[in-house]
């Protein structure tokens, strides 16, 4: 994986985006659906590790595992991630999203999701 992709604009200059910032786009995305957490481990930064960014061009493709609450429906739940995350990451670089897969690890109750 590339750390950094650059994409031409009009203009003088271009911009470059660090993978980075496009896995922190998504973890802002996640974060806005209700009923799903992002996997993390230790530390707060060990939540990228299980967000997968592949660039190609002005394409990226985007696989994320979360863990549902129970109670919400897993199907619904993954693809309110998969809308999230391409309207977020379209709106806020100029990458378009070719695809969000989203791998869901586990069901957890209500207590753990707040550990």
């Amino acid at each position: 994986m590339k750390a950094k992709k650059p994409i031409s604009y009009e203009g003088t200059g271009k911009v470059t985006y660090n993978d980075g910032i496009v896995k922190g786009i998504v973890v802002l995305a996640v974060s806005e659906v209700q009923g799903v957490l992002l996997k993390n481990g230790k530390k707060e930064k060990d939540k990228l590790d299980f967000i997968k960014v592949d660039f190609d061009g002005d394409d990226v493709t985007v696989e994320v595992t979360v863990d549902v609450v129970f109670g919400y429906n897993v199907p619904d739940v993954a693809f309110d991630v998969q809308e999230g995350v391409k309207r977020n990451v379209e709106s806020m670089s100029r990458y378009k999203v070719s695809s969000v897969n989203v791998h869901v690890e586990s069901v957890v109750m209500q207590e753990s999701a707040n550990d």
